[in-house]
């Protein structure tokens, strides 16, 4: 009998905690045996989604109001933006062609124009194009090209017309060679 009575005080202290939740009071062997939810988060109500499921429409975002402030964009939400981008190709106007075979250098020095050389940009040294002249240089072998900028005079070694940097060599395929044939294109923006 003892054991029995602290069996009913012990079912009468499950029903009290029971009832003292928000629902009506259930019996201990009703709570004891009621399954639970999987997820303690399911049974809450649901705001609107923010993206369509399959096949559904999707709501409108939300505008801006007057008042809000403008948060500053993260560094990688801008880097995002730009990589989203489609580059825009820059068009030029072709003032004048021609062919000859094209040679790189690499060793640092100052140019003709008065800046220090850089192997690593997209340059070029002509004998008489203006400074700061564009132009396309197409490698007759590939069909690979490059837009570079004239900075330098030269070169001096016979039948060539174009001393290219050796990044812009790089982009046309011919550093393995050294001296490449090519065709090229005096260009103006248009």
């Amino acid at each position: 009998m003892i054991v029995s009575g602290a069996a009913v005080a012990v079912l009468a202290a499950g029903a009290f905690a029971l009832a003292g939740r928000d629902g009506p009071a259930e019996s201990a062997p009703a709570a004891q045996t009621a399954p639970q939810p999987a997820d303690p988060l399911a049974d809450r109500p649901h705001g609107e989604p923010t993206r369509a499921g399959r096949g559904a429409t999707r709501s409108p975002e939300p505008s801006p109001s007057k008042t809000s402030k403008k948060k500053k964009s993260s560094k990688s939400e801008s880097q995002a933006a730009n990589v989203a981008k489609p580059k825009k190709k820059k068009r030029y106007k072709v003032l004048r062609t021609g062919s000859c075979e094209a040679s790189y250098y690499w060793e640092g020095q100052m140019t003709a124009s008065g800046e220090a050389f850089d192997p690593s940009e997209l340059t070029a040294a002509h004998k008489t194009l203006p400074m700061g002249s564009k132009v396309r240089v197409t490698n007759k072998n590939n069909d690979r090209s490059v837009v570079v900028r004239i900075n330098d005079r030269g070169p001096y070694a016979g039948g060539r017309c174009l001393d290219l940097s050796k990044a812009a060599m790089k982009k046309v395929g011919g550093t393995g060679s050294g001296v490449i044939p090519v065709r090229y294109e005096v260009l103006s923006k248009g």
